[in-house]
């Protein structure tokens, strides 16, 4: 998730420049460089190619999905999307499966002030009565909150083999102190997208990220694998949905009556 340029006190969060090799040689790509082949497959999948940053072994899209090169190789290549509305809630191909308890933990690393944040958003996913119950552990979770630094608030990935993504990346200095009622719910808003996408969302304004973002209009790409829309949901703008790209600071968004319809639709 990143921070709105047009309502953020903190500022725009730069994003790293889009580093490509040239094409008409193999050359080696460096270690902190997305390779042409690599922006292919992520456009294959059905991803925005717009500013790509490599992390490790993990490429960041969209400003805040982390696609590992196991995902590129073709493990959300089938499937569905779920749209709501015009301003869409999308799930990726994979979910997680059964009924079950997914826990979530600090790693050491992280600020202790933030199992204040993970006891708001395990509050806001039970209340909706889902299939999955989440719990906060106090170590070793299915989700685990590590530390990181870089243009985004905080980014995880989807689930794999039935399990939710397992961690979730995050910017504690660009979210700034976690101690005030605000403060939390700023913090859990972007926790619990984080957590959104661990369990297989996209972004809500997935067709169009400059509808949270600002900017030019911005198409995060559908790809050929389709969307399903679910029954009885507005055609309109989606203004106060958890899964929007961009947030402003500050800002707390619960799940509205569309996110609550989607949530309640997969799980």
């Amino acid at each position: 998730m990143k921070t709105t340029a047009f309502s953020s006190t903190l500022g725009v969060l730069a994003l790293a420049a889009l580093l490509l090799t040239s094409c008409s040689e193999k050359t080696e790509v460096a270690k902190d460089q997305v390779s042409p082949e690599a922006l292919a497959k992520i456009q294959a999948l059905g991803f925005s190619t717009h500013n790509v940053q490599r992390d490790g072994d993990t490429y960041i899209v969209e400003g805040d999905i982390r696609l590992t090169d196991r995902d590129l190789a073709g493990a959300y290549s089938n499937g569905k999307l779920l749209r709501v509305g015009e301003a869409e809630q999308y799930r990726t191909t994979n979910l997680v499966s059964g009924t079950r308890t997914i826990k979530i933990s600090l790693s050491s690393r992280m600020p202790a002030s933030y199992s204040a944040v993970i006891d708001e958003v395990v509050k806001r996913y039970n209340a909706q009565g889902l299939r999955l119950t989440f719990a906060k552990a106090g170590s070793n979770g299915d989700i685990v909150l590590n530390t990181a630094n870089g243009s985004y608030l905080a980014s995880a990935g989807f689930p794999t083999g039935g399990n939710p993504y397992n961690s979730v990346k995050v910017n504690t200095r660009a979210i700034g102190t976690v101690s005030t009622t605000a403060q939390i719910n700023y913090a859990a808003t972007i926790i619990a997208h984080e957590v959104g996408h661990c369990i297989g969302f996209r972004h809500t304004d997935y067709m169009d990220r400059s509808y949270s973002c600002g900017g030019a209009y911005s198409n995060e790409g559908a790809s050929s694998v389709g969307a399903v829309l679910i029954p009885g949901t507005p055609s309109g703008p989606d203004s106060g949905s958890w899964m929007l790209a961009c947030i402003g600071s500050g800002q707390n968004r619960y799940f509205n009556k569309n996110d609550i319809t989607a949530l309640g639709y997969l799980y």
